[in-house]
């Protein structure tokens, strides 16, 4: 028997490298002379440096930038095994995470650590760097990236300004000449799953804009002030990034990015099949077992279980999803590859019992699985 095990992280208690590990363990008990490979897997956000520099033997590094409210964080991100191509995810330097719940104001929060994670990122020589975008504090269409790379923005007066989010609409001139020459000889790729346009009710402003603390008049004004910072971009930069899906991503950070960087977007879990190589390791796999902590209605927008899934599908391997639980919508992953979902908590308890079980839940879960497996290959038989 050949079992891939290909999870996502569950998150807040087990990386995807340790539900990996644990699934593998809960299988031998019942398979001990399986051959068994395991690819961590992740879909472009939290995770994915660490899942793809354990994949590839890279190196994390950790590096200080300014953090959405300019204080000094401890961002990071990783090496690969190539030593050409540096993995970042955006909410390290910029995520919400790092602005307590009463300081959130999209109107002053900044990606310039981004910019300054993509600077470090340049000084090892990299040919390639990929970006994650989810998990932003910022509503700054990116500008606060760029401007750590050198772009400058001028107002009417001559003077260039710091681009807050809420000072866009004073753009008058946007000077790229000092941008860092680095990023032209350097592939840039964003991993973004969603499809949000830069401006509009489906927008960054007025979709994202709320869980980032702004309120609905905020909402309108930041949204104008992007309308406003797509319209300059195009006019000096002859782009058109407003209405581009993913333009909106990580409040708008799609958008910067595509104007100042040239870059390109694709699905993270993409990103994480191509890198980890899981197609050649599933062709000849009898059982694919993937998971994340929760599988949902949204899961099949671009999540691992689905992704893993139709790569799978794609060689008439039958797939097993083993989440930490699963809640209503859950079913719709069924028109998507995966041919059964089994949750990993067996009784009602509280969340924090949840985090702190969750590895013997799920290795309990897996021997489970995995003796109902043998029964249906027996049967088969």
């Amino acid at each position: 028997m050949k079992l891939v095990i290909a999870p996502d992280s569950y998150k807040e208690s087990l990386s995807a490298k340790q539900v990996a590990d644990t699934i593998e363990k809960g299988f031998r008990t019942v398979f001990p002379m399986a051959t068994i490979t395991k690819v961590p897997m992740a879909d472009g956000g939290e995770g994915t440096v660490q899942t793809l520099v354990d994949a590839t033997k890279g190196t994390l590094i950790s590096v200080p930038v300014r953090g959405p409210l300019e204080e000094e964080v401890q961002a990071f991100f990783g090496l690969l095994g190539d030593q050409e191509t540096a993995i970042i995810e955006m909410a390290s330097a910029s995520g919400l995470h790092l602005v307590p719940p009463a300081a959130r104001n999209p109107f002053y929060t900044t990606t310039i650590g981004t910019g300054e994670l993509i600077s470090k990122a340049l000084d090892y020589g990299v040919k390639k760097i990929i970006i994650g975008i989810g998990g932003s504090a910022t509503n700054d269409g990116g500008a606060g990236m760029a401007h750590a790379l050198g772009v400058k923005f001028i107002k009417k007066s001559g003077q260039a300004f710091f681009p807050y989010a809420y000072l866009l609409n004073e753009i008058e001139h946007i000077d790229t000449s000092s941008l860092d020459n680095r990023i032209k000889s350097t592939l840039i790729e964003v991993a973004c799953d969603v499809t949000n346009p830069l401006t509009g009710l489906n927008g960054a402003s007025y979709v994202y804009g709320a869980q980032k603390g702004a309120t609905q008049s905020q909402m309108k004004l930041l949204d104008n002030n992007l309308e406003h910072y797509g319209k300059k971009i195009s006019q000096y930069l002859h782009k058109e990034v407003t209405n581009i899906p993913g333009s909106g991503a990580a409040g708008g950070l799609g958008a910067g990015l595509m104007a100042f960087l040239d870059a390109k977007t694709i699905k993270g879990i993409d990103v994480v099949i191509d890198v980890t190589k899981l197609e050649d390791k599933m062709k000849d796999a009898d059982l694919v077992i993937t998971g994340e902590g929760q599988i949902n209605e949204q899961t099949p927008f671009g999540k691992t279980p689905v992704g893993v899934a139709k790569l799978a599908k794609k060689y008439g391997v039958q797939v097993i999803a083993i989440a930490g639980s699963y809640v209503k919508g859950y079913e719709k992953v069924y028109d998507c590859g995966i041919d059964a979902v089994f949750a990993t908590i067996p009784t009602a308890m509280p969340l924090q019992e949840v985090l702190l079980k969750a590895e013997m839940n799920l290795y309990e879960t897996s021997v489970n699985v995995a003796k109902l497996w043998r029964i249906a290959k027996q049967n088969h038989k």
